[in-house]
């Protein structure tokens, strides 16, 4: 059975709880581990309620203007581009990862205010490329920008098929064996056509000494039998 929620005075704004002056239900433990022992909550009474009263309109107005400050940033970010770069192999795998902090620093290198908590990324990027990224200040207070992760160098034009996981990892694909052999031919520095004629000029010489071979049996065979009629006669004689 669940614990039964108390209720407290909050004597300082808690983000995503309230704000001071509010009165909260919160659990015990968190009650008793974290708010009160730090004087951030306490009982309410009608006297500690009117004492707080003060700070509380102070609090909702300075909302109200943080609010309009995010709503004007938001209309700002509309269709927002960035870009961040970094160093990654020949795939186009990152050494390393573009977090939170890093997004938030573009954007505020950018001229837009924006904080770590309100860069809503589900995971770490790993790799470059064009990603959609939601910028969230509240439930109703959202957006998404684009960012884009490019390489700190040129890229290779022809790469090898890679699929990327749920971790953002890279998952490489064996190449089928027309792809080996093309590899193979590009490695060997030589064309596809000079290796297509090798294999043809081989099975050549080999039916070529499988003829000879047959021709000589057949050329041998009555030079036996000649033989064994000479030696035959003699013995009559």
């Amino acid at each position: 059975m669940a614990a039964k929620k108390v209720q407290l005075l909050l004597n300082k704004t808690v983000e995503n709880l309230g704000i001071v002056g509010d009165i909260v239900k919160v659990r015990p433990g968190f009650a008793r581990n974290y708010l009160l022992p730090l004087q951030i909550g306490e009982k309410p009474t009608p006297t500690k309620i009117e004492r707080l009263k003060a700070a509380r309109e102070a609090a909702l107005a300075e909302l109200a203007h943080l609010r309009g400050a995010r709503e004007e940033l938001l209309a700002r970010m509309q269709a927002v581009v960035v870009s961040i770069t970094r160093s990654c192999n020949d795939q186009g795998i990152l050494y390393g990862s573009v977090s939170q902090r890093d997004i938030s620093d573009a954007l505020q290198a950018a001229g837009y205010d924006v904080g770590i908590r309100s860069v809503r990324l589900s995971q770490t990027i790993r790799r470059v490329g064009e990603y959609h990224v939601p910028i969230q200040f509240d439930k109703d207070l959202r957006t998404d920008i684009t960012l884009k992760v490019e390489a700190d160098r040129a890229l290779e034009e022809e790469k090898e098929e890679i699929e990327i996981d749920e971790e953002g990892n890279a998952i490489e694909k064996k190449p089928g064996r027309e792809g080996r052999e093309r590899r193979g031919r590009r490695e060997e520095g030589e064309p596809a056509a000079s290796a297509e004629g090798e294999a043809a000029a081989t099975k050549g010489r080999g039916k070529a000494k499988a003829a000879a071979s047959e021709e000589e049996s057949s050329s041998e065979a009555p030079k036996a039998q000649r033989a064994t009629k000479k030696d035959k006669t003699g013995a009559k004689m």
